[in-house]
C-alpha cells in the first residue's frame, strides 16, 4: 500500500505500527444538522481504504467520533426548542442512517465528546502541569510557541500567524491570551451544557477532543492513519499535533490523509450560495451505487465537481454494472447454478490500483472491464455455467471491496417457477400467456 502522506507531502510505502494491524481515526461530524455531501465524501473514501486493508488481510481498528458539544449545537437546539442531548441524538441517528444507506461499514468505535469528558479534563490538567497550557479567568489556553514543531503539517509559521494578528482588531478573547496564536482547551460558559472542572464550569475546545479520544482508545496515543477533509488540516489537525507533541512527544499519526472538497457546477458548496446538498436526499434520488460511484470517480485528493453531465455519465456506468449483475444473477438462479469462488487475480488487479493511494477511478475502470467480460460469457450461445458463475462472483467481489451493492436480486422459488413458466409459454408460442407472465415478472423486478 502506497499512500500520500500530507505530513511529508509525498507518497510513501505504508508500514503499520504493528504488523497485520491498521489503526485509523477519521474526524467525524459536529451533529447539529443533517450530513451534507461534503460529510459523505470522507465517509466513502476512508471506507474504501478500510475495505482495501481488510481485503489484504489486515485487522483494522477504525474510529470516527461525534462532536456533541459545540456553540452551533446550543444555537440549533434553541431554534428547534429541544435539549442539546435530544438534538445530538437526533442527528447522530440521521448520520447513522446515511452510513447504512451508503453501505458503509460501521466504525469499530464511535466515541462522543460528552462520554469522554473525564479524560479531556485530565488531559488539559496534564498540559497545564507540563507548562504547555495556562488558565485565565476560567478559560484554559495552549501555548503554541512552546511547540517548536508547530506547522509541521500545514507549513504555516508561528511568526506569520503573529504578524497576521497585528493587522486585525483583537477580540476580548485574544486580549486574555499570552499570544494571539494560543488556542482554547477549555471555555468557561454559562450557556448550554456545562461540566465541572478545577478551572470553571464550561466545555472543551474543539481541537482537544479528537486527540484525547485517540489517547483513550489507542496505546501511547499513536495511530497509523489520521484522516479527514482538507478543511481540517489547519487549524484543527495542526492543533491536534501540537497537543500530542506536548503530551506524548509524537504527532499522533504516522500518516495523515486529507480528501478535497466538493463543488457544485464549479462553485464551492456553501449555505450562503444556497447549494448545500444533504446526503440523505441524494441517497433517495441517486441510490447507493450512483452516489458512491460519483464520489469515487474523482481521486480523493482532487476537488470533485458535480454537474448534470457528470451525474448522467455516472448513471450510465452504474446501469451497465447493475444490468450485468442482474441478468447474470437471474440466469444462474433459474438454472440452479451453485455459487462459485471469484477469480482472485482479477480482484487483486483492481486492489492493486487501490493500493496506489486509492486510485478509485482506475478501480472503477477495471469494474467496467469485468462487466464486459461477464456480458461476453453471457452472450455465448452454448453457455458455460461455471464460467458465468465465476465471472459473476468476481464482479460482485470487486463491487464489495469498493463498498457497492451489485449483487443481483435473490429470487424465491415462486419467482423461479414463474420465470420457467414464461419460458415454457414462449416455446409453446403461447404469446398471450407469455406476455401476461412477462408483465408479472417485470412488476416483481425480475425482468
Amino acid at each position: 500500500m502506497r499512500l500520500f502522506n500530507t505530513l511529508t507531502n509525498k507518497k510513501e510505502e505504508f508500514k503499520p505500527i504493528e504488523e497485520g494491524k491498521v489503526s485509523i481515526y477519521i474526524c467525524g461530524p459536529t451533529v447539529y444538522n443533517h450530513a451534507h455531501i461534503g460529510n459523505a465524501r470522507p465517509m466513502i473514501v476512508f471506507d474504501v481504504l478500510r475495505r482495501t486493508f481488510e481485503y489484504l488481510g489486515n485487522d483494522v481498528t477504525f474510529v470516527s467520533n461525534y462532536t456533541d458539544v459545540d456553540d452551533k449545537i446550543i444555537k440549533a437546539a434553541k431554534a428547534e426548542g429541544i435539549t442539546e442531548k435530544e438534538l445530538t441524538d437526533k442527528y447522530i441517528k440521521a448520520y447513522e442512517d446515511v452510513r447504512a444507506g451508503l453501505n458503509i461499514e460501521d466504525p469499530t468505535y464511535k466515541p462522543r465528546v460528552t462520554e469522554t469528558m473525564p479524560e479531556i479534563i485530565d488531559f488539559i490538567q496534564a498540559l497545564i502541569d507540563k507548562g504547555y497550557a495556562y488558565e485565565v479567568d476560567g478559560d484554559v489556553y495552549f501555548r503554541v510557541t512552546k511547540v517548536k514543531e508547530y506547522g509541521m503539517l500545514s507549513g504555516i509559521k508561528v511568526e506569520d500567524l503573529i504578524a497576521g494578528a497585528s493587522d486585525r482588531t483583537l477580540s476580548e478573547d485574544d486580549k486574555k491570551k499570552e499570544s494571539t496564536t494560543d488556542f482554547a482547551l477549555w471555555k468557561k460558559t454559562n450557556e448550554g451544557i456545562q461540566f465541572d472542572t478545577p478551572w470553571s464550569k464550561g466545555r472543551p475546545g474543539w481541537h482537544t477532543e479528537c486527540v484525547v479520544m485517540i489517547n483513550k482508545l489507542f496505546k501511547d496515543g499513536k495511530i497509523d492513519i489520521h484522516g479527514g477533509g482538507q478543511d481540517l488540516k489547519f487549524p484543527h489537525h495542526e492543533n491536534e499535533i501540537a497537543q500530542s507533541m506536548a503530551y506524548n512527544g509524537h504527532p499522533i499519526a504516522n500518516y495523515w490523509m486529507h480528501n478535497q472538497m466538493i463543488n457544485i457546477d464549479g462553485e464551492k458548496m456553501s449555505k450562503s450560495l444556497g447549494n448545500v446538498l444533504w446526503a440523505k436526499d441524494l441517497i433517495v434520488e441517486f441510490g447507493c451505487n450512483v452516489f458512491k460511484w460519483l464520489m469515487l470517480s474523482t481521486h480523493y485528493r482532487n476537488p470533485l465537481n458535480m454537474t448534470d453531465d457528470v451525474i448522467a455519465g455516472v448513471r450510465k456506468e452504474v446501469s451497465k454494472v447493475e444490468n450485468a449483475t442482474k441478468n447474470a444473477s437471474l440466469y444462474l438462479q433459474v438454472n440452479h447454478v451453485p455459487a462459485h469462488d471469484y477469480k482472485k487475480e482479477t480482484v487483486d488487479a483492481m486492489v492493486n490500483a487501490l493500493e496506489d493511494d486509492l486510485n478509485t477511478s482506475l478501480a472503477l475502470t477495471q469494474v467496467l472491464d469485468q462487466v464486459k467480460v461477464l456480458n461476453q460469457v453471457m452472450r455465448v450461445r452454448e453457455k458455460d455455467n461455471d464460467v458465468i458463475a465465476t465471472e459473476y462472483a468476481t464482479l460482485v467481489k470487486m463491487g464489495d471491496v469498493l463498498g457497492f451493492l451489485f449483487e443481483g436480486t435473490k429470487l424465491s422459488e415462486e419467482d423461479i417457477a414463474l420465470y420457467e413458466q414464461w419460458n415454457a409459454y414462449k416455446k409453446e408460442k403461447n404469446f398471450d400467456e407469455a406476455d401476461r407472465v412477462r408483465k408479472e415478472l417485470t412488476e416483481r423486478g425480475i425482468l
